[in-house]
């Protein structure tokens, strides 16, 4: 009798723990992330495994400059999906701005082992294959039923007039997400195709030169000096490889940024030029070969524009920064001598079939629509 006692005991105390679960929406949240920060909270939506992306996306939600939710698994967490690359800001140790307590979040505990868990890291990990290079990018999308910790926070990097960052809030690339889901189990999965037909026409048949490169940051000043001396988009390349100094702030580490690391958040334990640190994250599972040094020249960007206080201060938000970053991704695969250069969802952002006067139009469309209909970005 003890024994049929006890298993009603946890069986009551399994539907409580169900039943904390808050059943909301993507929008729903977005509206005020911090009124469910900390919840247990459970949602449907589409995953993307993108290039600097690893979001739940809903409906259109309007509104905010950034209409997804950050998608993040529990620190210690060994999966094969998320971004390709992402690069977040943290206040360093000398950091002179408004920086927020650090809150003690209770733990999620992720089943990495079930089947469920399984089938949903495998859709998200599987790569594109199609000719041309198509960085970063994955085969499916995946709507599911999520349940997870909602993180809220007021997002963004916040300057004075002078550019000058002031306060550091929010979540994945670019501190651009005002809400974060740390995953704690994951059904009612489907996944749909991405259709890449709208860029296929222009890659076909193009074999991808082989590439030796070692050392991505090395490869990146390599590609820069290829364009020639005093050539500005050269020198655009060299700006971002120059990013990646030693002692600076900038740290670059090849693994993938699918996490959420305690450590990551409030101060740091280094010191800053700026009084910021730059975690630059790049996932060697997804990132090869030319791949590498395209990144680097997207990561490398940021870190410089970010610094560059005047250009920082001139800028609307995130966006502007992700579009001139993009802007030189697409340098790195003209000086690495690629025909095309493709973004998640089939977006071409570089064709050397252009005709010349209409190569700087075709690629600011490219980028534009890339970031407006995939990122959902809005300046």
């Amino acid at each position: 009798m003890k024994r049929l006692f006890a298993l009603a005991g946890v069986f009551a105390f399994s539907c409580c723990l169900h039943a904390q679960a808050v059943d909301t929406t993507v929008c729903d949240i977005l509206k005020d992330p911090q009124s469910f920060n900390g919840k247990i909270v459970r949602v449907k939506g589409t995953v993307t495994a993108g290039f600097d992306q690893f979001v739940i996306k809903g409906a259109d939600c309007g509104g905010g400059r950034v209409n997804d939710i950050w998608l993040a698994y529990p620190e210690g967490t060994k999966a094969k999906s998320g971004p390709a690359i992402v690069v977040e800001l943290q206040p360093a140790k000398n950091f002179s701005g408004t920086v927020a307590p650090v809150e003690q979040r209770a733990a999620v505990t992720l089943d990495k082992n079930s089947k469920e868990f399984k089938q949903f890291d495998s859709a998200l990990s599987n790569a594109y294959k199609g000719d041309g290079l198509c960085i970063a990018c994955g085969r499916y999308t995946v709507t599911a039923t999520l349940v997870g910790r909602l993180d809220g926070a007021s997002a963004g990097v916040r300057r004075d007039k002078k550019g000058k960052i002031t306060s550091i809030a929010g979540f994945g690339n670019l501190n651009l997400y005002s809400a974060r889901l740390v995953l704690q189990s994951v059904s009612e999965i489907t996944t749909k195709e991405i259709d890449y037909s709208k860029s296929a026409a222009a890659t076909k048949g193009e074999m991808i030169p082989p590439s030796d490169a070692s050392d991505a940051v090395a490869d990146t000043h390599k590609v820069a000096k290829s364009f020639g001396d005093g050539n500005p988009l050269g020198a655009k390349l060299e700006r971002a490889a120059a990013a990646f100094g030693k002692n600076n702030g900038v740290t670059l580490s090849f693994n993938n940024g699918n996490q959420a690391i305690a450590k990551e958040e409030g101060k740091g334990d280094s010191d800053s030029p700026d009084g910021v640190l730059y975690n630059c994250k790049l996932s060697t599972d997804r990132l090869k070969g030319h791949a590498l040094a395209i990144a680097i020249g997207y990561a490398g960007t940021v870190v410089a524009d970010s610094r560059d206080l005047d250009k920082a201060a001139s800028y609307a938000g995130g966006y502007d920064f992700e579009y001139y970053a993009y802007q030189t991704a697409a340098l790195g695969a003209i000086g690495e001598r690629l025909k095309t250069l493709t973004l998640p969802g089939g977006y071409l952002i570089w064709n050397k079939g252009w005709a010349p006067a209409e190569m700087e139009s075709s690629l600011d469309a490219g980028i534009t629509t890339y970031l407006t209909a995939e990122e959902l970005l809005k300046r």
